[in-house]
């Protein structure tokens, strides 16, 4: 069966942000991701320069729901049990 992700070009991929900084931060810290939510790479950029990366990339921001799906699979990875520390 092929998705809906097979069909697409990479220019018409989704790309996700997840913006880890505070509002007043000098630098916007955010996850990067193309397609694959779950797949990140962690960026800092100043302000202007992240506007200009956000507008050129379309970028769609990450959703609550999708963010916890990400933070509880990492837990699962680093602790060993889908969602729980300890």
């Amino acid at each position: 069966m092929t998705t809906q992700r097979e069909t697409k070009s990479f220019d018409e991929l989704t790309r996700y942000i997840r913006v880890r900084s505070e509002p007043g931060d000098k630098f916007v810290e955010f996850d990067f991701a193309i397609a694959y939510p779950e797949l990140f790479v962690e960026l800092v950029l100043p302000h202007e320069a992240f506007e200009i990366f956000c507008k050129h990339n379309k970028v769609v921001h990450m959703d609550s729901k999708m963010i916890r799906k990400i933070d509880e699979d990492m837990v699962k990875w680093r602790f060993g049990e889908h969602g729980k520390r300890y």
